[in-house]
């Protein structure tokens, strides 16, 4: 039985990374490593910094990320693309060119026995009326259109300067990204009412926040009453970044590991 890797926000191509070569060789060395054992990867969101496609253009740069997961799925390795709110603009190269399988919303799906749900985790439980706004306008397809009116140039310039603008606003904030405890997190909250109505779900992965979370959540806060067990409980993740912190989630089947990549080292 192979494994099924997770991970998310890379932000390949950011204006605000100092060295964004290097990080994307990371990258790749990373996927590289698990090719033979992998039996799926699943791209949790926001691996590009901005990325939108013209008819006859897509974003310079990536290469050797984007020749990676083409090599894994041109060996039968199921690779998994979750559209997040810097990369939401594709419209088919990425299926097309490299054989991976796009999701524009959250996933409910077995593996291995074990039922996931995942999503990239922009827009769930956030009530931010200025983010919802946002991600309303990105998603909407009259502006996707319009923006492929402008040229590339000039769309991808204001694309990736947007995207590098926010990154560093938060790096002005200064130290990590805090966790903001289990009844101020959004992702947190909307996973425990999610749980309440669909209560087969063993794991929740999400990406976007930049944090590492690990949490067990009961199926059964109303009546009080927790089961025993696994049954009784859902586990949540969030798998950090491949900014800072290089995180991921493996599922050999039977367990489900955060785990960090260090170079050099051995991987499961």
């Amino acid at each position: 039985m192979k494994n099924i890797y997770f991970l998310s926000d890379a932000h390949l191509g950011s204006l605000a990374i100092p060295h964004p070569r290097t990080q994307e060789r990371r990258l790749v060395r990373f996927l590289d490593s698990i090719k033979e054992k992998a039996a799926a990867v699943y791209l949790m969101g926001d691996i590009f910094d901005f990325w939108n496609e013209y008819r006859h253009v897509v974003p310079k740069g990536y290469t050797r990320f984007l020749g990676k997961i083409s090599e894994l799925t041109d060996m039968g390795v199921e690779v998994h693309f979750f559209t997040g709110n810097h990369d939401l603009w594709t419209y088919g190269y990425l299926e097309q060119e490299c054989g991976v399988i796009v999701h524009r919303q959250p996933l409910t799906t077995d593996i291995y026995g074990h039922v996931f749900y995942l999503a990239h985790g922009d827009g769930l439980g956030d009530p931010s009326r200025k983010f919802k706004f946002m991600r309303w306008l990105f998603h909407n397809r009259v502006c996707q259109r319009l923006l492929n009116f402008v040229h590339p140039w000039w769309g991808m310039s204001l694309g990736l300067g947007w995207a590098g603008k926010n990154y560093r606003a938060h790096k002005a904030s200064g130290g990590p990204v805090p966790f903001w405890g289990e009844e101020r997190e959004h992702l947190v909250i909307y996973t425990k009412k999610y749980l309440e109505t669909h209560k087969n779900i063993d794991f929740f992965i999400y990406g976007h926040r930049h944090i590492e979370l690990d949490l067990m959540l009961s199926k059964n806060r109303e009546t009080g009453i927790e089961e025993r067990g696994e049954k009784g409980r859902a586990r949540m993740l969030i798998l950090g970044d491949w900014i800072e912190q290089f995180t991921y989630a493996v599922y050999d089947g039977e367990h489900l590991f955060l785990e960090e990549y260090v170079e050099g080292e051995s991987q499961p």
